[in-house]
């Protein structure tokens, strides 16, 4: 981490125009087709579990973890996860992944699943999912389907389709 003075905070209804145009520049208007963006269309990522890095008062990161299901398991999807271009590289995504996991953990959740890098994620304990164990409603790369246990062994016989539901606010 670097010696910018960053504060993480909940993310807060003032924020989502500024977290929008965040996005748009991290992603690009192309994010809506990706699998893991129409997976979260219409369902709010949790409150509880989202989160903005700031530098003084510009939002610099921010990380949100919407409720899934993994076939009849409940679960969290992460993302997007987003770190202001000209701060990146500095540890921000990282202190926001370690705090919106510790606070999934510590409301009961037990798994977070994620479509990315496994070199960049795998520093926060993700891991590849094995081919054909879970599948999404769209087309992803398998080698980028990625699972984090909070709980050791909570992704022990977990297999199916994932889908959004709007009834997992705790696990």
């Amino acid at each position: 981490m670097t010696d910018i003075p960053l504060v993480i905070r909940h993310e807060t209804a003032a924020d989502a125009d500024t977290i929008d145009r965040l996005h748009e520049r991290a992603f690009g208007p192309g994010r809506f087709a990706k699998t893991a963006y129409r997976l979260r269309e219409g369902i709010d990522p949790i409150a509880a579990l989202s989160f903005t890095a700031l530098v003084g008062t510009l939002i610099v990161g921010s990380i949100r973890l919407t409720p899934i299901r993994i076939g009849a398991t409940p679960a969290l999807l992460l993302g997007p996860l987003t770190v202001e271009p000209a701060f990146s590289s500095i540890g921000i995504g990282m202190s926001l992944i370690q705090k919106a996991a510790d606070a999934a953990r510590e409301l009961g959740h037990r798994l977070v699943i994620l479509v990315g890098d496994e070199p960049y994620y795998g520093r926060a304990g993700f891991k590849k999912v094995p081919r054909g164990r879970i599948e999404l409603p769209g087309p992803v790369d398998p080698d980028r389907l990625l699972v984090l246990e909070l709980v050791d062994g909570a992704f022990d016989g977990v297999t199916g389709m994932v889908l959004g539901t709007k009834d997992v606010e705790t696990a």
